[in-house]
């Protein structure tokens, strides 16, 4: 069991996503137990402990299985592909009703974990097996859900499309319904300049925070 120094200054310092780091309202500090435990039981199971998008990630050969973290109503086990896991006890749930893939176990107490503790192992060794099988989660293809201020940058700008075309299914659903949401077309232009950089990084919807770090 080898732990990331990343994640123990996580823990300390916060997750930097946001102008609350290193002050005691950041989430991270919240459920700082929580997040320790979750920690704890997800390392005894033999994943590599990994530290991706400012947060806590947990691997199988290079391949992301679960991320651990904190949101403002509860800490959470967040699986990629939680949409193809067992749920016999129905503690599953999808973090929006577009999620395709993601399904977390969220808690709000430290009883709740240690009481549910190998309940969660049971779900973690679920995700790691569908790992190794290679299944793929099948996302729903949705190109009538593009706004015509993204199809007008795309036939504007054909990298600006060849980036957004290389982003993961997940990634490209997530923008397209952040850009379709405002009623007026000036709001969504705006909302697709705004994350045109990101996207040609190679970035999703929430990759973008600003690091306070030294």
């Amino acid at each position: 069991m080898k732990i990331n120094p990343q994640v123990d200054r996580y823990l300390i310092e916060g997750c930097g996503r946001c102008s609350l780091y290193q002050t005691p309202e950041c989430k991270v500090h919240t459920w700082s137990d929580e997040l320790s435990q979750l920690r704890a039981i997800v390392l005894d199971t033999g994943l590599k402990e990994d530290f991706k998008w400012s947060q806590p990630c947990y691997t199988l050969d290079n391949k992301n299985i679960l991320l651990v973290t904190a949101f403002k109503a509860y800490a959470t086990i967040a699986f990629f592909k939680g949409s193809l896991l067992k749920d016999p006890n129905n503690i599953l749930t999808a973090p929006g009703k577009n999620s395709h893939a993601v399904r977390q176990l969220r808690f709000t107490s430290s009883k709740k974990i240690i009481e549910m503790s190998p309940i969660i192992k049971t779900y973690i060794r679920n995700a790691i097996e569908i790992e190794k099988t290679g299944v793929k989660v099948n996302f729903k293809k949705t190109p009538e859900l593009i706004p015509d201020e993204l199809q007008k940058k795309f036939d504007a700008n054909p990298s600006f499309k060849t980036a957004f075309q290389a982003l993961t299914p997940g990634r490209q659903r997530g923008y397209i319904l952040h850009f379709s949401q405002p009623k007026q077309s000036k709001t969504r232009a705006d909302r697709i300049e705004k994350y045109s950089p990101q996207i040609m990084k190679g970035k999703g919807l929430n990759d973008m925070y600003k690091s306070t770090k030294k």
